[in-house]
């Protein structure tokens, strides 16, 4: 893995041409998509790039210029949870950048099927780590607030807990987080999915879309399945079984994970 001199933004694993580039969740959640971008890069190059911006637009406009300077166009765009959906929109936006898109545990496509997410992840929380979970969301509510990084990504790590299966031994690889990437993407990206905007963008992407997905996530598979099926005009689901939300540190499923997205790329 390299840093790119000159730029924080991005690392690089591999060697060029870079083909892929992985897009990690959150919002303001950076760097917990390293153990897939180490696994590529036995295939070629693979771009990690790290979002900053706090608004949709510039975390589009951060990933086409990354992508420009560094990235083999066409590029395999693969995109975790809320990269899932940012990946999304950039294909709709940029087509000729995407020569095929890769959505693993995405957010639900329709405002229907985030419902339950919370009250899903809750029944899974132990009575301690749920007094966590009111602490921390109280936290992040309140601007007066200082350390809103910092309860950012223990929140992160609590709903790991709740969103995963059986996981593997494993070292936590995220960066320090952002709040206000976090604050000001997701409520546009509500805003966008609630109008009905958000699905809307698919009908724009041209190139290959394949999601996988596992079926203990709360985030439902349906929400990714049923929109994009009748919306995109290539488009296949992989589901996993036994498989939370990151399936590259489940115990069941990594193994099913890893060649189903290697046989992808």
């Amino acid at each position: 893995m390299k840093n790119c001199p000159g730029i924080n933004n991005l690392r690089k694993y591999g060697t060029s041409p870079f083909n892929l580039a992985v897009i990690h969740g959150g919002p303001g959640a950076p760097g917990e998509m390293a153990p897939v971008a180490r696994e590529l890069s036995t295939f070629g190059g693979v771009l990690e790039p790290l979002q900053t911006a706090i608004t949709i637009e510039g975390q589009v406009r951060e990933l086409s210029e990354v992508l420009e300077k560094y990235g083999n166009l066409p590029v395999t765009l693969i995109g975790f949870s809320w990269g899932a959906m940012l990946s999304f929109m950039f294909t709709a936006l940029h087509p000729y950048m995407v020569k095929k898109l890769i959505l693993i545990g995405s957010g639900p496509y329709e405002e229907k099927y985030a419902a339950n997410i919370t009250k899903t992840r809750i029944s899974r929380l132990v009575k301690e780590d749920l007094k966590n979970f009111v602490r921390l969301t109280e936290n992040l509510k309140d601007p007066s607030a200082k350390n809103r990084n910092e309860a950012l990504c223990n929140f992160g790590k609590l709903m790991l807990k709740a969103d995963t299966y059986d996981p593997l031994p494993h070292e936590e690889e995220g960066l320090e987080c952002n709040y206000e990437s976090f604050k000001g993407v997701w409520e546009e990206a509500s805003e966008l999915r609630s109008k009905g905007k958000l699905l809307e963008l698919g009908k724009e992407i041209r190139c290959q879309v394949v999601a996988i997905h596992g079926d203990y996530d709360p985030h439902p598979f349906e929400g990714v399945k049923e929109p994009l099926s009748r919306t995109l005009k290539d488009f296949r689901f992989i589901l996993l079984e036994k498989c939370g939300h990151q399936p590259w540190i489940e115990k069941e499923a990594k193994v099913k994970f890893y060649n189903s997205l290697k046989n992808e790329i």
